[in-house]
């Protein structure tokens, strides 16, 4: 976490009034959802993306950030916070970052109304301050998060994916929400629209690396929070998989299939994906392409005059290739 705190230096006071201003934002006159909101809070991660939506707000701004910047930046943590809610549901998930997920406590009919109190408190928070701008961000980002994660369920039941398809779902799934930080950041204090656009362009780029380092833990070795092979488990089609099917002969792509298709609640024979796999060069070809999209966005942000806003926006990109969990 010393990197982050790094990075967090420039923003730190932001972050600081942020946290209240977020526990704010998600409090309830219902005791219950009181409870909920506060375990929620309790268990944040590491606020990257609203780390994003400072950095670049205090980019463009000259270093300073308006009211608008925080509740854009509450706005986002609102419905990604409802999207890992519902996303816990749907996968059947007991746990969340090491801990008990909401729906492990409080059981799925909770969690599912629990995700849409949070939906609609971002919702109103930005109509009641008129940020139509910011709203119209955001509501399209999880328009495309919807269709990515529907996309992937689709894809999953033939493992027909090709890295095209791959490429599409995760920019829909993870790259819009970074993108609408980004941007959202920039529209906040009053960036003009092609700068608002580049942002954008940067997030979506950050975030396809980002999905891309998380598919490179699943052939890990390391502590994660997530177990190995956890993507083969749940027939999610990974890039490095993606990578071996495309070059194994065809015996070996049968196998591989059939194993992931109906062998992939088998410990040893996931075990023997990974291998295969590795020997592919799968892994090797997902890192070649996360550094492809580094080296675009890196390229992106050195369009903007230099300052210390740029530069932990610079270590927020070699932080997400280079994070161990």
């Amino acid at each position: 976490m010393k990197e982050v705190e790094r990075i967090k230096a420039p923003i730190y006071e932001e972050m600081e009034s942020f946290e209240k201003k977020f526990s704010e934002a998600m409090a309830s006159k219902v005791s219950l959802l009181s409870r909920i909101t506060h375990f929620i809070v309790n268990r944040k991660g590491k606020q990257m993306r609203p780390m994003f939506v400072f950095l670049a707000a205090k980019m463009f701004g000259a270093g300073k950030v308006q009211d608008r910047t925080y509740r854009g930046a509450s706005v986002i943590e609102l419905i990604h916070t409802a999207t890992l809610v519902h996303d816990d549901v749907v996968d059947d998930s007991n746990y969340r970052r090491g801990f008990f997920s909401l729906n492990a406590l409080w059981k799925n009919k909770i969690a599912v109304l629990v995700g849409d109190y949070l939906l609609s408190k971002g919702l109103i928070l930005s109509i009641e301050n008129e940020d139509f701008d910011l709203l119209k961000i955001i509501s399209e980002a999880v328009r495309e998060m919807s269709e990515g994660e529907l996309l992937q369920i689709e894809k999953a039941r033939s493992l027909d994916i090709t890295e095209a398809v791959y490429y599409e779902i995760i920019r829909k799934k993870t790259a819009t929400l970074l993108a609408a930080c980004c941007a959202m950041g920039a529209q906040s204090v009053g960036a003009t629209s092609e700068e608002v656009q580049k942002m954008y362009r940067f997030g979506e780029l950050i975030g396809m690396a980002f999905q891309i380092k998380d598919d490179l833990f699943d052939y890990g070795e390391a502590k994660i929070g997530k177990p190995l092979g956890i993507d083969i488990k749940e027939k999610k089609m990974t890039l490095p998989l993606i990578r071996a099917l495309n070059v194994v002969n065809y015996r070996e792509k049968r196998w591989l299939i059939n194993a992931v298709k109906n062998k992939n609640k088998d410990k040893k024979i996931v075990k023997q994906v990974i291998q295969k796999v590795k020997d592919a060069g799968g892994l090797e070809f997902a890192v070649e392409k996360m550094d492809a999209y580094r080296s675009q966005a890196l390229e992106l942000l050195f369009g903007f005059p230099k300052s210390s806003y740029r530069d932990a926006l610079v270590g927020m990109v070699n932080y997400v290739i280079e994070r161990k969990y």
